[in-house]
């Protein structure tokens, strides 16, 4: 995926669900992993010629373990013109070491998301930007219905009233796929997760059954996306 098309389906998820309004102040949520980082190239690319004046802060959450290229990182936000923060916290330590939670990833990322919606609201910022392709939609509907008896996916802009933050997920029309391609033609400084149990979770088992079911048949993840967007769990698009 070209920078173009990058633009063209952040815009195209944008300008459906009235993402972005005159005048916001966006925190894009940044992991150091792919996903994140090609929505801050979206958003900062976006920004110079989108109809609406908005303004952008990168936001990372340290979780207390090692983040390699964090370096790098800073220095492409300071050439994408974006202000960088790095909020430091004890998260891993209360997770794994005093909590030893066996399935953590849950409580991981209630107080990932309190620090970031902590540092959003100091900044003044009025939304947040959650990095969520068309794949972890399709993947958390799996879970939902395998684990908790539902039929529910990420909503592509939620309010939530106590913190009087927004939620946006600009990239709702982009497979991981696409990013992958992105990374790796403009050569992101993808910073390896540091969590002791990536790769070891219920959402990693689904996103393998997903991957085998487009395997066997060719389009599913397509088809699946457009059950979501048109079974009537979403508010109505602007087409």
């Amino acid at each position: 995926m070209d920078m173009q098309r990058l633009y063209s389906y952040t815009r195209k998820a944008i300008d459906n669900y009235n993402m972005i309004a005159k005048n916001d102040h966006i925190a894009v949520g940044i992991s150091g992993g792919k996903d994140s980082l090609t929505l801050l190239y979206a958003l900062a690319g976006l920004r110079r010629f989108y109809p609406e004046c908005f303004e952008l802060s990168a936001i990372c959450i340290d979780l207390g373990m090692q983040i390699q290229n964090m370096d790098k990182i800073q220095m492409l936000c300071d050439e994408l013109g974006v202000d960088f923060y790095l909020v430091h916290t004890d998260i891993g330590k209360i997770v794994f070491e005093i909590r030893k939670e066996h399935n953590p990833c849950s409580l991981c990322a209630k107080l990932r998301k309190g620090a970031l919606n902590n540092k959003a609201m100091e900044l003044g910022c009025n939304k947040i930007a959650y990095a969520h392709h068309s794949d972890d939609i399709i993947e958390t509907m799996f879970l939902s219905m395998l684990y908790e008896g539902q039929f529910y996916t990420f909503l592509p802009v939620t309010y939530f009233e106590d913190t009087n933050l927004s939620v946006i997920r600009p990239l709702m029309y982009i497979s991981e796929s696409e990013i992958i391609g992105f990374k790796n033609k403009y050569n992101l400084p993808v910073a390896k997760n540091p969590c002791p149990a990536d790769g070891h979770t219920r959402r990693e088992y689904v996103k393998k059954l997903v991957r085998q079911l487009n395997l066997d048949s060719p389009g599913v993840k397509k088809r699946l996306f457009n059950a979501i967007e048109n079974g009537n769990i979403w508010p109505e698009r602007r087409d």
